[in-house]
């Protein structure tokens, strides 16, 4: 699942929001600032070191090189005092109220260069900036204050238009109209005044750009759940590729409804609670095809790509360690092997472990006992990617090079440095590279004296070469890295031709026949594999007989989201609307058994599979 807004699609789905993938609009300097001033205020504890680099600094992935101070120093005549006192105090308070001051007196900058504008493209350019800073307040004023955002939107409208154009190469030019400007100017100017430039701010359990006069009346408001500036989580590019064993084995999924609907858990977020599910995130978009997302990333959250804190206030208050313990995400290749489960080894099913990702972490609603057996059924398919150099007793075969031969010698020998114990004692080549066992290596900090909390579970080595960084953190960038920080740390006294080998040895265990997906080589015009999709569904077969009503409008929801982000990014423009309609009739499927009408959901279901058909012959 991807970052998502709703789009026209969402027409289709009645009560069911369906959405297409979108990458977050270039937010301006002043603007990203603000918000990611709202997303980190909003932490426990609040890290005031990222929100003096918010404003200090571009925000990850920005397309402006100045941050927010330097950007307002050279545009703006306007003072940032206040927030940098702010900052510096550690006054949560005092900064929400500088900052939106700050924001809204931006905006009435770029108006009045607007209005004092001697040409068309003059004004057009500052109406425009004042728009984009606008759009830190904006999507907050809707949900708080849906009418105000009404007569503002019309007011953005008329300013737009009352600035006139310059035509193209002098034809069609339309001059400013000074009246107009001014009055709908005010407008805004006036909503800013009353909400935002205010002297006093109510304080705020939640910081928000909700206006203060909703605010200050005690209405309880929903935000919709956004992500911060700088926040990354679509997939990676290329997509690891996914070996599921019985996919191996020549079982069509469609046969095994369990799995079939496991799979189409692990690619919900229904199954989380907010924010995760209104902004997307699924099991899948950390585990890209069962492997890692190496660009996920979302500021305050994770301290590098690829990295993420479950345990935080973002995702889950209700679990939050107040502990910024970022984590490397890890592998589900061979989970059925790897247990037991958590970077530490603390849970000792596959099941519980679920159990705690859907409900701890992601503050998602108690799973029944048949979505964990499905999740189950489906996670323990992954299996490990086919690697010619390895036997599956785990030892090298001819296909390896000379120098990874003279490696597993010395991954095979006992080390002083490792109480004469060898790097196969923990990594034992016959159990997938796996002993079971946690460790502590070193390799992290203790929190406090005495304490044991470094051991962290053995990782297996298979499938290693694609999911650098390396330990629990990612703080090792290679497995050349991985092997100098045991020799140094370890006294193992390498020699440098030791060291390559090892290093050649690793990366021929970590390495795949063909680790990555070939949907280039397919000829689709669809974002996830189209049979994936219909096989999510081909569980309603089992479902609608069994009149199984909760885990129909799961796979409903669901699956009919998906169909319309395929709909909404899918090249092949002339099949778009049949993709729709048949997320219509998804759509159709879960309003019936909303209405307890099993035989008309029934009904769209046949219809659905009919259509499906036609399209999948004609698509491939």
């Amino acid at each position: 699942m991807k970052c998502i807004i709703v789009s026209a699609a969402a027409a289709l789905a009645g009560s069911v929001a369906l959405a297409t993938p979108a990458k977050q609009v270039p937010w301006l300097p002043e603007a990203a600032a603000y918000r990611l001033t709202l997303h980190y205020g909003n932490l426990a504890p609040v890290p005031w070191e990222a929100i003096a680099e918010a404003w200090s600094e571009p925000y990850r992935g920005a397309e402006f090189p100045d941050g927010a101070f330097d950007r307002i120093a050279e545009n703006s005549a306007l003072s940032t005092e206040a927030v940098a006192a702010a900052i510096a105090a550690e006054d949560r308070h005092a900064l929400f109220g500088a900052a939106t001051r700050l924001l809204a007196s931006r905006i009435g900058e770029e108006l009045d260069r607007a209005i004092a504008a001697s040409s068309p493209s003059a004004a057009q350019a500052a109406v425009s900036e004042a728009q984009e800073l606008y759009r830190a307040f904006g999507d907050h004023v809707q949900a708080a204050d849906p009418e105000a955002a009404r007569e503002l939107g019309l007011a953005w409208l008329e300013l737009t238009s009352a600035a006139g154009s310059s035509g193209v190469l002098g034809a069609g030019a339309v001059a400013l109209d000074d009246a107009r400007m001014k009055a709908a100017g005010k407008v805004i100017r006036d909503y800013l005044a009353a909400n935002y430039l205010t002297s006093e701010f109510d304080r705020r359990a939640k910081l928000s750009a909700v206006p203060e006069t909703v605010a200050a009346g005690g209405t309880a408001t929903d935000i919709p759940a956004t992500l911060p500036p700088g926040s990354d989580i679509f997939d990676q590019d290329p997509l690891p590729r996914l070996v599921l064993n019985f996919e191996e084995q020549g079982i069509d999924e469609k046969d095994l409804p369990m799995v079939a609907y496991g799979d189409m858990l692990f690619d919900s977020p229904e199954i989380f609670g907010e924010p995760a599910r209104s902004v997307g995130i699924a099991c899948s978009s950390c585990h890209n095809r069962s492997d890692i997302n190496q660009r996920f990333f979302i500021p305050g959250v994770s301290h590098q790509p690829g990295a993420v804190d479950v345990d935080g206030a973002f995702f889950n208050p209700m679990f939050n360690d107040r502990r910024a313990d970022s984590l490397d995400i890890p592998s589900l290749r061979g989970l059925r092997f790897t247990g037991p489960y958590g970077r530490d080894g603390r849970f000792a099913s596959l099941r519980e472990f679920s159990r705690n990702v859907i409900v701890n972490e992601f503050g998602g609603a108690e799973p029944t006992p048949f979505m964990l057996d499905a999740l189950v059924a489906y996670l323990f398919e992954f299996d490990f990617l086919p690697n010619a150099m390895v036997t599956p007793e785990g030892a090298l075969t001819e296909v390896a090079s000379d120098a990874a031969h003279r490696g597993e010698a010395i991954f095979n020998r006992p080390m002083a440095g490792l109480d004469d114990k060898s790097c196969a004692s923990c990594h034992i080549p016959s159990a997938n590279f796996l002993d079971g066992r946690a460790h502590d290596i070193g390799s992290a900090e203790p929190g406090y004296d005495g304490a044991r909390a470094g051991a962290f579970d053995t990782p297996t080595l298979l499938g290693t070469a694609y999911t650098a960084p390396y330990f629990h953190d990612g703080a090792l960038p290679t497995l050349a890295s991985v092997v100098d920080w045991f020799d140094e740390t370890k006294s193992l006294e390498l020699s440098d031709q030791e060291r390559s080998d090892l290093t050649a040895y690793l990366e021929a265990v970590g390495a795949a026949d063909d680790p990555y997906e070939g949907f280039g080589e397919r000829n689709t015009p669809f974002r996830l594999a189209f049979e994936e999709l219909t096989t999510f569904a081909s569980t309603l077969d089992t479902l609608l007989p069994a009149r199984d009503r909760q885990h129909t409008l799961l796979l409903t929801d669901t699956v009919a989201a998906d169909l319309a982000a395929d709909a909404g990014t899918m090249s092949n423009q002339s099949a778009r609307p049949e993709i729709y309609s048949l997320a219509r009739l998804l759509v159709d499927v879960g309003e019936a058994v909303r209405a307890d009408d099993w035989t008309a959901a029934e009904a769209h279901w046949t219809t659905f599979k009919a259509e499906a058909e036609k399209i999948e012959e004609r698509v491939y």
